[in-house]
């Protein structure tokens, strides 16, 4: 026969067999299972085996021949003899199964027994035992596993620091992955234990209060963590701020009617899918009427019912294979059951979805794989929020326009408490237009009493946002420093959520990140340098001559005199410069007079008529051409920084100045930001500055921006005041004395500052953003630094007016202009005086006649710009006859024509224009 022939023969073979033995794959007519429960959990657990037993045998796909059949037995939970007695009673028939305890005691002697006599056992417990039984089968999840849900949930939420409150021992063993998380991630921890042998927990709670750690891990009885959330609200632990996961796996069945107006976070994880199919028909078959451990998908129940289902298909897989006999079972004799084996094989291998999911086992008989629903507190009810499994972690399901709208609902049913602060221009009191009592304040309420920045910014917020706000004043009108081990002022309101938000100037910086949240900052800012304006001189009304030195300008006179000089005696001996008159006669246009006219045109950039015409005489005007030029430039460059130099001057001008020195003492306030950035400072000019700062007697720090500005008013000049930009640049506003000197010598900004991982941080950033993006952030802020209570007042009167100058700086050169036109004047006079003086020797006409004509004449507009011209009326007159007479006398036979013509020339020239009123006087007598 053929190989092929053979393998045909043995398959029919084969099945011949299974035709004529059918009881060889037969399970027994009626299969035991025992149970074992406690009086404690006895009759919820019993309910659930029993309906789980009866759905089975209703089941018509699975042991359709063989029905279960359940013997149930009840023990007091502290007496593991009494258990161990009533397991012996209820196997000694023989079972294939044994289901429960749930106490560690009486499941321990059950697994001995199973062990023993090869029955599989079944468990819904927590078992966190590091061996396992041979013959155990447990279907509640693994510890491991959870424990790794409860470490992924803290990672994905980023909690840094939370406390975990236990109840027994055996919780530490079960979070363990979430016990060793900070050993792997920057993440700090503190186990605290439930007080035992008593149900007041109030004291722990005000412990953990005090602590200020807002997230809580906790690890109880399903029945003890309603009292300890009760306990928890009384001592003000259920705020926004405080987060819970609680490690039960039945958070849903919680009352959360007590808290529906609180937003605090609760979470935790639940197994039952109350969406799934095994669960509806369930619920549909066997409707809930129980509440806590009496719900029909309590977890302890769900998994008691999954076991037996479990049981029946593994049981049902190996009835279709192979047959399974029964035998009678005793405690005194233990002998291993022949069929405890197959048992234990299927069961291990059998895959089933059932209420708490999806359930197979790993070669341990450990339930490893499985998936968690992530539940949260929203209002009144917990909602589905994510899944967990362990390949991908927590995964969240909500979108983020749900996860915004929650938040939004939360703002909305949310009235947030503004810590604040008396700060100009942030927070100030309102200006009345009638005076107020003391008392009669003190019955405003805050937004009819104060005003500013703050208060506008917060109001603005909220309209964005859309919630509600009440202001409240911190009584020490302090951001808040860290002082023996806590934090005061506003950030320890915040801290101990006796507040919700800080809305003031307040710096963010790396201490205060780690102690609160800030939102996205709404204004920039640094340090900066408070001093107060030098004085200016007494104004020098020739101001104008301090671009030279008194030795230029004396050199420089000297130099155009002597040029002048030059110019003079170059033009007399050069031939080029002298000009034929006629008759044999030369002209020079430079006489001394007309040459220092011709440099002083050219100095002051006026030009002259009179310009040289020899090689020589042109040199010299170049030179002093370019000369001229040269000072002119040097001089119009210099003037303006001369003039403005008194306004600008200042002893120091830089953080470098004031640690180059030790005169001008400098200062910060005491507790701020500002005092901590020069303490953290690792630049060397800032930590010299600061060491000065240490050391100085008496002390340089204040204890408020308002002392320090006090200070450098009062010391006027001798202290420099380092304080935020922002605040220096609303004082410089108002205070005329006041300057910032150099630059900002950091950068940091002013955010709104909100408790520890708040749940409203992001949509207040988000709003504070809208407010940026609008425009009205700088509406705000011009509003209160630039307009109200005096903003703007000194604007004109900073460096942006600098190079102005004022009469006092530019007095000198008109008191020049006024002095040259005063002593023009009585030059005038002068020469008017001394010519009308020789015309008038004669006659009987007073000088003074003669002025006051010409000056009628001269302001007389309708004049025209000639007049005839007088003659001498007795001296000039007979000179005139005497000449004629010679002339006469010389030529009485006649005058040849070119001599006349000779003659009156010379007269012409001889004669001055005031000595020759009239050609014809002498013929008319």
């Amino acid at each position: 026969m053929t190989p092929k022939s053979d393998s045909r023969a043995a398959c029919l073979a084969f099945f011949i067999i299974l035709l004529t033995h059918p009881a060889s794959s037969e399970l027994p007519r009626i299969i035991k299972i025992a149970a074992l429960f406690n009086d404690d959990h006895g009759p919820s657990h019993e309910l659930a085996f029993q309906r789980a037993v009866n759905m089975v045998n209703d089941d018509r796909t699975i042991l359709t021949k063989a029905p279960v059949s359940a013997d149930i037995g009840n023990f007091p939970a502290d007496d593991s003899f009494k258990a161990s007695k009533k397991l012996c009673e209820l196997i000694r028939p023989g079972v294939v199964a044994v289901f429960g305890p749930t106490t560690p005691t009486a499941a321990n002697h059950v697994q001995s027994v199973a062990n023993a006599l090869h029955v599989p056992f079944l468990e819904t417990r927590w078992d966190y035992s590091t061996e396992r039984s041979p013959f155990s089968i447990n279907v509640h999840p693994h510890p491991g596993k959870l424990g790794k849900a409860y470490a992924d949930f803290v990672r994905q939420v980023g909690w840094k620091s939370f406390v975990i409150l236990y109840e027994t021992e055996e919780g530490l063993v079960r979070l363990q992955e979430l016990i060793q998380l900070p050993k792997t991630f920057d993440i700090s921890m503190t186990l605290r234990q439930l007080t035992p042998g008593t149900e007041d927990y109030r004291p722990l709670l005000k412990e953990i209060k005090k602590s200020e750690e807002t997230k809580i891990v906790l690890d109880c009885d399903y029945d003890k963590i309603e009292d300890i959330l009760s306990q928890a609200n009384e001592i003000e632990l259920l705020t926004d701020y405080h987060s819970y996961l609680v490690t039960s796996l039945d958070i849903d069945k919680i009352d959360l009617s007590p808290y529906t107006e609180h937003n605090v976070n609760i979470s935790g994880f639940r197994i039952t899918d109350e969406e799934t199919q095994p669960v509806v028909d369930y619920l549909k078959e066997f409707p809930n009427t129980g509440r806590g451990k009496q719900h029909a998908l309590y977890s302890e129940n769900a998994l008691v019912y999954d076991a037996v289902w479990a049981f029946a298909k593994a049981l049902n897989d190996l009835g279709s294979l192979q047959p399974l006999q029964m035998e009678p079972l005793s405690c005194e004799d233990p002998k291993p059951w022949r069929g405890g084996e197959d048992m234990l094989s299927y069961l291990r291998e059998v895959e089933h979805v059932g209420l708490t999911g999806e359930i197979k086992f790993d070669a341990d008989g450990y339930r490893t794989v499985f998936r968690l629903e992530l539940l949260e507190k929203l209002r009144s009810r917990f909602k589905k929020t994510g899944i967990w499994s362990e390949g991908s972690g927590v995964n969240y399901t909500l979108t983020a326009t749900e996860i915004e709208g929650h938040m939004v609902e939360k703002l909305q049913n949310k009235t947030l408490r503004v810590t604040t602060a008396l700060t100009e221009p942030f927070v100030i009191e309102r200006i009345f237009d009638y005076p107020h009592s003391q008392e009669a304040k003190e019955r405003m309420s805050f937004d009819e009493r104060y005003e500013g920045f703050s208060v506008d910014l917060t109001k603005a917020l909220a309209k964005v946002v859309n919630f509600k706000f009440k202001f409240q004043l911190e009584p020490t009108n302090s951001n808040g420093a860290f002082k023996n081990g806590k934090w005061t002022g506003m950030i320890g309101e915040l801290r101990s959520q006796q507040a919700d938000m800080a809305v003031i100037d307040m710096s963010i910086t790396s201490s205060r990140q780690g102690a609160v949240d800030f939102t996205m900052p709404f204004m920039n800012t640094g340090v900066g340098i408070l001093y107060k304006k030098k004085k200016p001189p007494v104004p020098n009304l020739f101001s104008f001559l301090s671009p030279l030195s008194p030795d230029v300008w004396i050199y420089m006179t000297t130099a155009y005199l002597g040029v002048s000089i030059l110019m003079f005696l170059l033009a007399r001996i050069s031939p080029y410069e002298w000009v034929e008159e006629g008759e044999g006669q030369l002209s020079n246009s430079y006489n001394i007079s007309n040459a220092l006219w011709f440099g002083i045109g050219s100095f002051l950039c006026q030009g002259c008529d009179i310009l040289p015409k020899a090689i020589s005489t042109r040199m010299v005007a170049g030179m002093w051409w370019f000369f001229t030029l040269i000072m002119i430039s040097s001089y119009t460059a210099n003037l303006a920084a001369f003039l403005t130099a008194a306004k600008m001057d200042s002893p120091v001008n830089s953080a470098e100045d004031l640690a180059k020195q030790t005169k001008i003492k400098y200062g910060t306030y005491c507790c701020g930001s500002t005092n901590a950035f020069f303490r953290s400072s690792t630049i060397p000019t800032y930590q010299k500055l600061n060491a000065f700062m240490e050391s100085a007697k008496p002390s340089v720090y204040t204890t408020g921006n308002s002392q320090g500005i006090d200070r450098v008013l009062k010391e006027d000049g001798m202290y420099a005041f380092f304080m935020e930009g922002a605040a220096i640049e609303y004082h410089v506003e108002r205070k005329c004395d006041l300057k910032q000197l150099g630059g900002l010598l950091d950068s940091k900004s002013y955010g709104i500052a909100m408790p520890k991982d708040s749940p409203y941080t992001k949509a207040l950033s988000a709003g504070v953003l809208k407010l940026q993006e609008s425009g009205q952030l700088q509406e705000i802020k011009k509003r209160w630094y630039e307009i109200e209570r005096g903003g703007g007042f000194c604007k004109n009167d900073g460096q942006g007016n600098s190079a102005q100058l004022d009469l006092a700086s530019l007095g000198g050169v008109f008191i020049v202009l006024i002095g040259g036109m005063v002593i023009s004047i009585i030059i005038a006079i002068f020469e008017f005086t001394w010519k009308r003086r020789k015309l008038a020797v004669d006659e009987n006409e007073s000088v003074w006649a003669e002025m006051w004509e010409e000056l009628k004449f001269a302001v007389n507009f309708r004049a025209g710009d000639t007049k005839p011209i007088k003659r001498d009326s007795s001296r000039a007159a007979s000179k005139s006859l005497l000449s004629k007479s010679n002339a006469d006398v010389a030529n009485k036979y006649g005058v040849i024509g070119e001599e006349v013509k000779s003659l009156k020339s010379n007269r012409s020239r001889k004669d001055s224009t005031y000595a020759c009123f009239n050609d014809n006087y002498g013929e008319k007598e």
